[in-house]
């Protein structure tokens, strides 16, 4: 099995032609831009028919556990006929032979999940730690629900629990812990940590989520992340952050805040080159302060999308999303440490450099989206990279 096992890039999919592929969801993201790019080169008919036949796979397929079951098994021949015309015709720039993909190192949004099971190849989502040599639930082809992080591993106890330790109902969050064989005795020379994270031989894992009454797995975050609001509530961001990346066109990469503050805020990286796009459409340019006031306002209409009447709404509370953003002129990337070696944001970095943007957004001054910080920064679009 481990000599299937290969950690691959696009550029060389053709020549090693794996079964399975181990991958980020920043590379399924990236596979997914060149392949959608590809389709539309081809022109609208042929992109329509893609959509349309997305649409359908989404449908057949259901969770993955349900898929051709009910009245979905009608759609069986419609599948066979787009999986022959498109989506056989995808799976042979990736080889030829990839059967799925094993996702890991961040939470994988489950509509990525569905564009990759509607080609034919499923993205499926697993979860662990290295103290846990690292597996400690997987879904596999033969059984798996998409969105979930798969079923416990065998020989393996796993237990949520909340603030007083004590285990709760199933489909109730909690703190994930975990107790087996494949957990680790502690960390080298340093009991301190190990006291922290192995207590009566559970390992407690730092990451929030819960299990579903079909024994699935499911990963919101880790606690270390989660926003408090001003009344204590506690929330994931990286949900809502994956959200506002994949669906709003404008905003390259994001990171929200809130420790106990009045309201969230967003440190946001815009996409400069598709919104000069935009305002090139619309007469304007962001030499001139009407543009410069116009790219602001098509973020936050992007990101209204998530509130009451947007085409988004009610996937997330509405107190949960940005009430204010700081646009950045630098991106998250490894090079400024932004980003760690599985393309997750290091927030605590962030938050230290944005420290100063970050507490203006909560003076009366930079609550105004169209406050100076982020003209300046809209002004400076055509000078950087």
């Amino acid at each position: 099995m481990l000599q299937r096992l290969v950690l691959i890039f696009p550029q060389n999919i053709k020549e090693i032609k794996p079964t399975f592929l181990l991958s980020v969801p920043a590379l399924a993201k990236n596979f997914r831009k060149n392949i959608e790019a590809g389709i539309r080169a081809k022109g609208e008919k042929v992109e329509k028919l893609f959509n349309k036949a997305l649409e359908t796979a989404y449908d057949y397929n259901g969770l993955g556990c349900d898929r051709g079951k009910g009245l979905r098994k009608l759609k069986k021949p419609v599948i066979a006929l787009y999986d022959k015309i498109l989506f056989s015709k995808i799976r042979e720039g990736f080889g030829g032979r990839l059967e799925f993909f094993i996702g890991g190192g961040a939470l994988l949004d489950i509509e990525l999940q569905n564009f990759f099971y509607a080609l034919g190849i499923p993205m499926l989502q697993g979860y662990g730690l290295s103290e846990a040599a690292p597996v400690i639930s997987a879904n596999v082809p033969a059984q798996h629900k998409l969105g979930s992080s798969g079923k416990i591993v065998i020989n393996l106890d796993v237990k949520i629990i909340n603030e007083d330790g004590i285990e709760v109902p199933v489909g109730q969050k909690g703190e994930i812990i975990c107790k087996g064989e494949n957990v680790m005795k502690g960390y080298w020379k340093n009991e301190k940590a190990t006291k922290e994270t192995i207590k009566d031989g559970w390992l407690y894992t730092g990451d929030m989520g819960y299990l579903d009454e079909d024994g699935y797995l499911y990963v919101l975050g880790r606690f270390k992340s989660l926003l408090i609001a001003s009344d204590g509530e506690k929330y994931s961001p990286e949900g809502i952050e994956e959200a506002l990346v994949e669906k709003l066109k404008f905003i390259e990469q994001v990171m929200l805040h809130n420790n106990q503050d009045p309201y969230t805020i967003a440190l946001i990286v815009p996409n400069k080159e598709l919104i000069k796009s935009e305002l090139k459409k619309l007469g304007l340019t962001i030499n001139e302060q009407a543009g410069q006031r116009k790219a602001i306002e098509l973020i936050k209409n992007e990101i209204d999308k998530f509130k009451s009447g947007g085409e988004y709404e009610n996937e997330f509370p509405e107190r949960w999303l940005p009430a204010s953003f700081a646009l950045l002129g630098e991106g998250f990337t490894e090079q400024n440490h932004f980003l760690n070696s599985t393309l997750k944001i290091v927030r605590g970095k962030i938050t230290e450099f944005y420290k100063t943007r970050i507490d203006y957004l909560y003076t009366p001054e930079g609550k105004d989206i169209y406050n100076r910080q982020n003209m300046k920064i809209v002004e400076r679009f055509d000078g950087e990279n």
